[in-house]
């Protein structure tokens, strides 16, 4: 009985762990224009890279971790690609970057 007690124990810790680790991030969203020029919006910092899609002019880059990032729109042609630096992601929170304008 005890054995059986520890393991459940023990799975419970585990699952919180993995719960709380989970949460510890946010992310990092805004809009581009005009929308048929960007194809994916990176975010850079020191030691992580993540990229998501721009779907009618909008991106969401989720799991991101707290910290400071460079954030990089990557533009198909005739536009040229953009950047935007010291975008902070707070643990749990979603980050508003705003409107990024691409130019040709």
């Amino acid at each position: 009985m005890k054995l059986s007690t520890l393991k459940l124990a023990s799975l419970y810790i585990a699952a919180a762990g993995m719960l709380a680790f989970s949460l510890a991030s946010g992310s990092i969203k805004g809009t581009v224009a005009p929308a048929e020029g960007g194809v994916r919006a990176w975010a850079e910092s020191s030691t992580d890279t993540m990229k998501a899609s721009i779907i009618n002019g909008a991106y969401e880059i989720t799991d991101v971790k707290p910290g400071t990032y460079k954030l990089v729109i990557e533009a198909k042609p005739p536009f040229k690609n953009a950047a935007k630096d010291g975008i902070s992601v707070i643990d749990g929170q979603s980050t508003d970057a705003g409107e990024i304008r691409l130019e040709k």
